[in-house]
């Protein structure tokens, strides 16, 4: 039985199922609305666990008895509504916003409840996460985990799969990917040309340290060109110095939600 609900809709995929039996619902919020709490429980009150899967749609194994399937819904969070809660991101800082929406979009939170850490270099497992959270967690084609390196469990395991067969990045060997190697500034601007098409670009190299032939090249003059990054002066990139979380969820924002 789903009880009455209003500012939404569950629709169950069978009215009655047999015990054991997978039953899917689908939640569809009004307009302005968002799903707050799923709950299914058996005839004796006893919750039942429910999985997410993917648009909207929940799934459950149904009990010996019949369920009580509820849900409730709140209105949507606006970008005024969320408040940045870390000590260490100031309000004015240049990477304010972008913290602000990296944590309404999932695709970070912070180190701590308290502490974002902008300063914190970041990995080449926690960037690709980044962008494979950024484009709402896609499920990779392939299972079979080319890299030593890379454990199943590990968070980082599916974005790596999706990261490689999407030509975003490749193995920093054939077998090891170093998911705990610091990720530069060169990486990162390569990495975000290429989630976005790595598009050929025409401009004239201003950067004393950036060589007509690094495999970065194009991508630093794409995020010029584009407003994601600039030089750390006039003439230098520094492509090879560290990336900050500060740094990523910026180069993110301006990339993906500006």
């Amino acid at each position: 039985m789903i009880d009455d609900i209003d500012d939404g809709d569950v629709v169950a995929s069978s009215k009655s199922a047999k015990r054991n039996a997978t039953v899917t619902l689908t939640v569809t919020a009004d307009e302005g609305y968002e799903l707050d709490e799923l709950t299914v429980t058996d005839s004796k009150g006893n919750e039942i666990t429910v999985k997410e899967k993917s648009n909207g749609k929940y799934t459950f194994t149904m009990p010996s008895s019949k369920v009580t399937v509820e849900a409730t819904f709140v209105a949507e969070k606006q970008d005024d509504d969320i408040e940045i809660t870390f000590g260490d991101v100031d309000g004015k800082a240049y990477y304010a916003d972008a913290v602000k929406w990296a944590v309404e979009n999932d695709v970070t939170t912070g180190l701590t409840a308290t502490s974002f850490g902008p300063d914190a270099v970041c990995t080449r497992a926690q960037v690709v996460t980044f962008l494979w959270r950024a484009a709402g967690e896609p499920d990779p084609q392939s299972v079979a985990m080319p890299f030593t390196d890379v454990a199943a469990n590990a968070y980082y395991y599916d974005a790596v799969l999706w990261a490689v067969e999407n030509g975003i990045t490749n193995g920093t060997t054939a077998d090891t990917f170093s998911p705990n190697a610091d990720c530069t500034r060169g990486q990162i601007v390569t990495f975000l040309w290429r989630s976005q098409g790595a598009e050929e670009v025409s401009a004239n190299n201003p950067f004393v340290d950036v060589a007509d032939n690094a495999y970065y090249t194009d991508a630093v003059l794409w995020a010029v060109e584009n407003g994601i990054t600039n030089g750390t002066s006039a003439d230098t990139f520094s492509p090879n110095a560290d990336c900050t979380r500060g740094q990523i969820v910026t180069f993110l924002w301006r990339c993906l939600a500006e």
